[in-house]
């Protein structure tokens, strides 16, 4: 056993935890058995909930027992939000979505190449002993441990009461769903720690007084911090909404990019939070960001090892092929159609239906520039470029060889605007 504490607090991924020294020792006399929920509330999880996976990812390491829940009964239920009812969601949906987020969640702790004597990881869903509860019971065997006041004290909860929207009954119940998949896994696989978010605090303190109160037994509970971005804006979300985990949601290069364009205070924050690189190697890429921002190095190395652990080696192969042929240090043609049609839908890209317009035309469709005079000043001095060719003649109309495979053609201006243009017959 290995003491996993001083690493998850040296990262800054610990917010709470129930009783530090208490929790210390336990972990000390391990393994342990530990757990975190995911809820079913979409097709996909983002990159919101890597935090989670990075903990689950180095108690492992640390010889503990992973249990992980993925709530096909919590998911019907939702967590209150602060500011408005969740959408409920059909059964059939859920269910899809249980089964997607388990298949995403597997390859970060299935580990067979790694794992020299890791414990493998369990895989619960608490629709299992959820379904089968009546409402007597809910109301008689479980709701009588449970504290309106407490209950009413959590932020979320507070914070929908005070609002014109309130709160339904069905989402003031969740705590005691939750609570409740504590006291099964600790009667099921003697779970005695579960990790969560620090939005989720007032969640797992109730799930573990629910087992003090059922099974007399003190068990513990660890809540991550919460990232945000240096401006203030919602971790997770670029210019098209959040960023998934699954590629047919946000593509590899997508993926890449978001992190090698994050802002270098961002960065610099990030990078203990989601870098299992040893620390003394983390630092040194701290130090290098801090003395030259212009290197990115923060951002590279949370890009290539984040892409890396979500899709694999070859698709970070393919992201950094991708940037250096649509800035023109590489061969277009040698990228794969996913991959250039990832990269220039990520750039913009314009669609073209019908007869193909003058070069200058185009550049102003793309938006590289505001108007045709503007386009033939940048042709003229040199700053126009078709697939990565320079462009010599405004007026020119790209003919058949101009098309890439997957029907692109990539426009660039100067050294650094860069966008797409996409056959319209290459969409049916």
């Amino acid at each position: 056993m290995t003491d996993v504490l001083p690493e998850l607090k040296r990262r800054g991924l610990i917010a709470q935890t129930t009783d530090e020294e208490a929790l210390r020792a336990h972990l000390a006399a391990g393994p342990v058995t530990y757990y975190c929920g995911f809820d079913p509330t979409a097709p996909s999880l983002h990159v919101g909930h890597l935090v989670q996976v990075m903990v689950l990812r180095a108690l492992q390491r640390a010889g503990h027992h992973p249990v992980v829940l993925v709530g096909g009964a919590t998911g019907l239920i939702g967590d209150p939000r602060p500011t408005a009812e969740r959408q409920l969601n059909d059964r059939s949906t859920v269910a899809g979505w249980v089964d997607a987020i388990r298949r995403q969640l597997a390859p970060f702790l299935d580990r067979p190449a790694e794992r020299d004597g890791l414990p493998a990881p369990v895989y619960v869903d608490n629709l299992t002993w959820t379904e089968p509860l009546s409402a007597i019971d809910l109301l008689r065997d479980l709701g009588k441990h449970f504290r309106v006041g407490r209950m009413l004290a959590k932020e979320a909860v507070a914070a929908r009461l005070n609002s014109e929207a309130g709160i339904s009954y069905t989402e003031f119940s969740y705590q005691i769903l939750q609570a409740h998949d504590f006291l099964q896994l600790f009667g099921r696989y003697g779970v005695t720690l579960q990790t969560g978010g620090s939005d989720q605090w007032g969640n797992l303190t109730a799930g573990i007084d629910l087992v003090r109160r059922v099974e007399g037994a003190t068990v513990h509970a660890l809540s991550t911090v919460l990232v945000t971005k240096s401006d203030g804006q919602k971790f997770g979300k670029s210019e098209g909404g959040s960023v998934w985990l699954d590629p047919a949601l946000t593509s590899p290069y997508a993926f890449f990019q978001f992190w090698l364009n994050a802002d270098d205070a961002d960065a610099l924050t990030w990078l203990p939070l989601f870098s299992e690189r040893p620390a003394e190697e983390v630092e040194a890429v701290i130090a290098e960001s801090t003395e030259r921002p212009a290197s990115r190095a923060a951002q590279r190395a949370l890009a290539e090892e984040l892409t890396t652990l979500v899709h694999g080696p070859e698709e970070v192969r393919q992201a950094e092929a991708a940037g250096r042929a649509l800035f023109g240090r590489d061969d277009l043609a040698a990228l794969g159609e996913e991959t250039l049609g990832a990269a220039l839908r990520e750039a913009g890209s314009v669609t073209v239906d019908g007869d193909v317009p003058t070069v200058a035309s185009l550049f102003v469709r793309a938006g590289l520039v505001s108007s045709l005079s503007e386009a033939r000043r940048t042709v003229k001095e040199g700053g126009a470029y078709l697939n990565n060719e320079r462009v010599t003649d405004a007026d020119a109309v790209p003919g058949e060889e101009a098309w890439l495979p997957g029907g692109w053609m990539v426009l660039r201006r100067g050294k650094r605007s860069v966008a797409g243009v996409r056959r319209a017959s290459a969409d049916h």
